[in-house]
């Protein structure tokens, strides 16, 4: 167990290394690889610690490599599909299943994230579906929440494609033309954490808030 965990934060913070291996290794394959690890950590709510923010921008770092191992504008589409499609099958999983998982605090289903999603929900509405894509955790639960709700298919269907458009072009781009500045690359596993830290952002500033309002009440 304790191997594996070590070997599945390797890959985060090394993240452009491997993905340079997979590449060697399985060359247009790779794009299988990764809309795979996109559509899962989006499409199954178990499945949240997936790298999402982090390997989107190695990729575009990757894809701006000499001789382009990968293209950019294969792997924005495709990637910007792969989260549609997740959060499509999320969302029907909420609409079908949700109601009874939320009844229930699953092992793998934690009934904390499922409310901190929905209070985020209740607060930025629609737009949670948007927003949330930019945030580990609350982006797996978001359109599993959304199908528990009331939000129709075709109102989520917009804010899905906007929101998957908008996470994937901004990190693969980002990683395109910054990725390879030898500031970046020569510290790379730091500006993962930078990327994960700042993703985290607003659940850290949550639980500050919350934890503070508790104490004054207290």
């Amino acid at each position: 167990m304790l191997e594996t965990l070590k070997n599945f934060f390797d890959i985060i913070l090394h993240i452009d290394i491997h993905l340079q291996q997979w590449v060697t290794d399985y060359r247009t394959w790779t794009y299988l690889l990764l809309f795979t690890i996109v559509f899962m950590e989006t499409g199954f709510v178990v499945t949240p610690f997936l790298p999402g923010d982090s390997m989107l921008f190695a990729a575009g770092t990757v894809a701006a490599m000499d001789g382009e191992p990968l293209s950019i504008m294969i792997l924005v589409p495709l990637l910007t599909f792969a989260a549609f499609l997740g959060d499509t099958v999320n969302y029907f999983t909420g609409r079908y299943l949700g109601q009874a998982v939320y009844e229930k605090n699953y092992r793998l289903i934690k009934r904390e994230y499922l409310d901190k999603t929905h209070a985020f929900y209740e607060k930025h509405g629609g737009k949670t579906i948007i927003i949330a894509r930019f945030m580990p955790i609350i982006r797996t639960f978001a359109p599993f929440v959304a199908g528990i709700g009331t939000m129709t298919y075709k109102r989520f269907t917009s804010f899905n494609i906007i929101g998957g458009f908008l996470w994937v072009a901004s990190f693969c781009i980002a990683g395109y033309f910054f990725g390879n500045i030898p500031l970046v690359k020569n510290n790379f596993t730091i500006v993962i954490l930078v990327i994960i830290f700042i993703s985290l952002m607003p659940m850290i500033i949550a639980f500050l808030q919350k934890y503070l309002n508790k104490n004054k009440v207290t």
